[in-house]
């Protein structure tokens, strides 16, 4: 199904139906601050494993990261990061970056296999923060790519829901998507590093 939802004035019903999706096992497709992604419940391993199969991933083999709405979740998902990370993240997230960092025990329970790091998400964008807020715990997320190779990430709902509407339950239309993906910057070794200029920029000590 498509659901059309107003960034800045949420529609409060279609919020707990999608979550309901969700809870269920159910696959979405949202959009983010930077690109549109496609997620399911971080409670649910069987929908991991859907999305998994969905992005022709052998399983545990997913290099997934994981939407929250802020940095209370970060000590369940990860092992204690330091204060130069800690106050990286802080200072810019909610925002279009992805910090890579050392997993928890909770991690590969999972996504079965020994994972030893994991993305955090926290976007800066009312509709996934809603979502999770709602949901009570983080959306398991990757970006989806555009099929033809045109453009590497669509950015049109009526065109993903075209391509999408039959390999997931949900379609969250939220007005034309972005096309820069996150920055990801890699902080499990200790120091942060920059793996991938997306959208976000950042000036990182000793760049």
């Amino acid at each position: 199904m498509l659901i059309e939802l107003q960034p800045h004035n949420l529609d409060q019903r279609k919020l707990e139906q999608l979550v309901s999706l969700l809870k269920g096992g159910g696959i979405i497709i949202y959009p983010t601050d930077t690109v549109y992604s496609v997620g399911c419940s971080l409670q649910r391993p069987d929908a991991i494993e859907k999305l998994e199969r969905l992005k022709g991933i052998k399983k545990g083999k997913a290099n997934f990261s994981i939407i929250c709405s802020d940095l209370s979740h970060l000590s369940e998902f990860s092992k204690q990061v330091n204060n130069q990370v800690y106050k990286l993240m802080r200072n810019t997230l909610p925002g279009p970056f992805t910090y890579i960092v050392e997993a928890s025990k909770s991690i590969p329970k999972l996504f079965a296999g020994n994972k030893k790091t994991v993305g955090i998400r926290i976007p800066d964008h009312p509709v996934p923060l809603a979502l999770v807020e709602l949901l009570g715990c983080p959306i398991i997320t990757t970006s989806i790519h555009d099929s033809d190779g045109f453009l590497d990430y669509p950015t049109d709902p009526d065109e993903i829901y075209s391509e999408w509407h039959d390999k997931v339950d949900a379609v969250i239309d939220a007005g034309a998507g972005g096309f820069l993906p996150s920055t990801v910057i890699d902080c499990s070794e200790g120091t942060p590093t920059l793996v991938r200029q997306g959208k976000g920029e950042v000036e990182l000590i000793g760049d």
